[in-house]
């Protein structure tokens, strides 16, 4: 690593503090209110669920109501709950209590920054045919799953089936809009692009290295089905295809750490929150009942 990566690190951050911006960093700890004070872990409370105050959301009464938790009949409905949705997560992360998350988001991604190129420069490339392999095969096996419970929860009217299947798709439009901008604002070179240093600003468009797509929206699935679904082998299942995604795409040479690290996290919190904004108290047990409160 030469004097010239380390003296961009610095312009980095600022672009790593603009994506931050655009997807939450941590979460709301009210879905624990009914648990004993201390008795809930900081990273349950970090990685729990997104909640905003009424007050941001200029209501008088609770950030979420029991309609949110209805699935909407009419292309107004959805335009609302989607705007909605969006506007909790844009401004998540200027919250004051979650200002803690995101300088430790903040840290760990210049970290692995500082050590991408030379990350990448030590992955064989005799190892890209089988990773690619291995991620599209868990990346659509993952979307698979989380589809066929969909379509046999519309055959069937099984309420249950159906939620996850509605709320998989509102995560994944969710996650795509995040994914968007923050692909166009970071404008990230691959590891096999130019110097293969990972230059930010180089190249405006939607299919850059940072963050992690194919990460990002594997664990936004992966979370739907876990969480919809919290017994512990659905969630090793789940979750082992979604690390499995971002394994792979690092050994494949398709993006550095830190495009893995923030794809996966965005991915997993946008759908997290998703899910307890929208879920229905008795479907899963993952869906507490102050979330609807």
């Amino acid at each position: 690593m030469n004097r010239y990566r380390f003296a961009r690190l610095p312009l980095l951050a600022i672009a790593i503090a603009a994506c931050c911006a655009l997807a939450p960093c941590q979460t709301s700890t009210s879905a624990f209110s009914s648990v004993p004070q201390g008795a809930t872990s900081q990273i349950e409370q970090g990685l729990g669920r997104f909640q905003m105050p009424a007050s941001g959301l200029g209501t008088a009464g609770s950030a979420r109501t029991d309609s949110s938790r209805e699935i909407p009949t009419t292309f107004r409905g959805w335009l609302n709950r989607g705007l909605l949705d969006q506007k909790q997560i844009l401004v998540s992360p200027f919250r004051k209590k979650n200002l803690k998350w995101d300088a430790l988001f903040l840290a760990g991604a210049g970290t692995l920054i500082a050590y991408d190129e030379q990350a990448a420069r030590a992955v064989p490339k005799d190892w890209e045919n089988a990773s690619h392999l291995a991620s599209n095969a868990a990346i659509v096996a993952t979307g698979a799953t989380l589809g066929t419970i969909f379509i046999h929860g519309l055959k069937t009217d099984n309420e249950h089936a159906k939620e996850m299947g509605y709320i998989g798709l509102e995560a994944l439009a969710n996650t795509f809009t995040i994914y968007t901008a923050t692909q166009l604002i970071a404008a990230r070179e691959r590891p096999f692009e130019g110097t293969g240093e990972g230059s930010f600003f180089k190249n405006h468009s939607v299919n850059t290295s940072f963050p992690a797509g194919h990460a990002m929206f594997t664990f936004a699935m992966a979370s739907v089905v876990a969480h919809e679904y919290p017994k512990p082998w659905v969630k090793a299942l789940a979750y082992g295809a979604a690390f499995t995604v971002a394994g792979a795409r690092f050994t494949g040479r398709n993006h550095f750490p830190s495009d893995l690290m923030v794809g996966s996290l965005f991915g997993y919190l946008i759908s997290t929150h998703i899910f307890h904004s929208h879920c229905k108290a008795g479907l899963s047990p993952a869906c507490h009942p102050s979330d609807s409160e």
